[in-house]
């Protein structure tokens, strides 16, 4: 797919705008030079990197930069940044006369410069580097802040440049995360038609099939993704930007996070409040896609109730105490404000009992997405060592609680 022809838009059937506002993506040899011509009216620019990122590609955006007044943000390479206000106050500091944030990094470093970017109004270029997430293209940043993961609606990079030699040496479990983010699409591309048809939301199949598309693309790779190939590297990369500017075109993160996203955040946020170790992004997301997929046939099995499950007030607190901590007053906030537990209505299942589990049965079996993560060496069983029988239970439980977006997880949370 030719990125910056789709950066132009779509026109589709649907009936929304499909707009972006990045100029350009180059997914490239040597693309860190594209910043001489993209900074070329910029005098003051702030660099933002890890000590990782930054030795990753960051002398070669300092040595493009060379003649510029340039600041540079350096967080330290461990332990693992986090962002949230601390970090954000970190790079706000620095602003000073900047007239363009160039960001060195992949997942947290690209959330926090678009944050910023979007909340000083001063423009933004990130150079990837790792192949592990689909943020780079998309309108959200995802972000820490009040003890709770909260996706900000922010604004786009004005370019995106990969380079696929200095992702292929990346962390070999950042490219299987990258990998493991594509393949939970199946889960979250699921959970969207759920939705559409649970809660009459707004469901675009053109947008639909270009996502899937990158999925059955991104599965012939693994092999390629493995031994570090740069074509591989080069095509992984191009699917989860491709899948970002597809979300960008939305204006949310639905067609490409779900259920198994929120379970990945649980485990995020709870090991943030525990001290407790958690996996990167995409692993989380790749495990969390086997669970979602074990729910789903799980209510396939069984029949549909006529009235929901509903918690007694004060169990209902008390769990939420126990799990979230000190951030339970925001989750139960937020659900309060959506108003999901206040009824027991099973009607909007029960209408359209068919539609919804022939849309179940269309997201692979369990088994079949420990094969495809098997591909790439990602292995459940250390995902179920890792975090341990108790606190998936929990997640499938209670990761619903930190997010406004309705999934399986709130579907089989209905039912028990």
């Amino acid at each position: 797919m030719d990125i910056n022809t789709l950066l132009k838009g779509l026109d589709c059937p649907c009936g929304r705008p499909h707009t972006c506002s990045i100029q350009a993506v180059y997914i490239e040899h040597n693309a860190a030079a594209r910043l001489g011509e993209l900074c070329r009216d910029v005098s003051h620019v702030l660099l933002v990197a890890d000590e990782n990122t930054y030795a990753a590609a960051g002398a070669q955006v300092a040595d493009v930069l060379q003649g510029k007044c340039v600041q540079t943000v350096l967080f330290p390479g461990t332990p693992l940044l986090i962002p949230n206000e601390d970090a954000i106050e970190a790079v706000t500091s620095q602003l000073g006369d900047t007239e363009m944030i160039v960001g060195v990094g992949s997942g947290v470093i690209q959330d926090l410069c678009k944050y910023v970017s979007h909340t000083s109004g001063i423009p933004y270029i990130i150079v990837a580097t790792a192949p592990s997430m689909d943020g780079y293209a998309s309108s959200g940043a995802a972000m820490i802040t009040g003890g709770m993961k909260v996706t900000y609606p922010v604004g786009l990079p004005t370019a995106i440049l990969a380079d696929p030699a200095v992702l292929a040496n990346a962390p070999l479990e950042m490219i299987k995360a990258g990998y493991g983010d594509i393949i939970g699409k199946y889960s979250s591309l699921n959970d969207w038609k759920l939705s559409h048809l649970v809660n009459r939301e707004y469901f675009c199949q053109q947008i639909y099939d270009l996502t899937f598309e990158q999925l059955q693309n991104t599965i012939k790779l693994a092999e390629g993704l493995l031994r570090r190939d740069e074509t591989a590297i080069a095509a992984l990369t191009e699917a989860l930007v491709v899948v970002g500017i597809l979300l960008s075109f939305v204006g949310n993160s639905r067609p490409a996070s779900g259920s198994e996203h929120h379970l990945s955040h649980f485990f995020e946020i709870t090991g943030i409040i525990n001290g407790r170790d958690y996996f990167p992004h995409g692993i989380d997301v790749a495990y969390s896609t086997i669970v979602t997929a074990q729910l789903r046939e799980k209510l396939l099995q069984g029949k549909f109730p006529a009235r929901l499950y509903r918690p007694d007030p004060d169990h209902y607190r008390a769990e939420m105490a126990r799990v979230y901590k000190q951030v339970a007053p925001g989750c139960m906030a937020l659900q309060e404000e959506m108003g999901r537990y206040q009824s027991d209505d099973a009607a909007p299942y029960l209408d359209h009992e068919d539609a919804i589990r022939a849309v179940l049965a269309e997201m692979p079996s369990a088994k079949e997405i420990e094969r495809l993560l098997g591909l790439v060496e990602l292995d459940p069983a250390e995902f179920y060592a890792f975090y341990g029988e108790a606190c998936i239970a929990d997640a499938i439980r209670y990761a619903k609680d930190l997010k406004d977006r309705y999934t399986i997880l709130w579907m089989y949370y209905d039912f028990h």
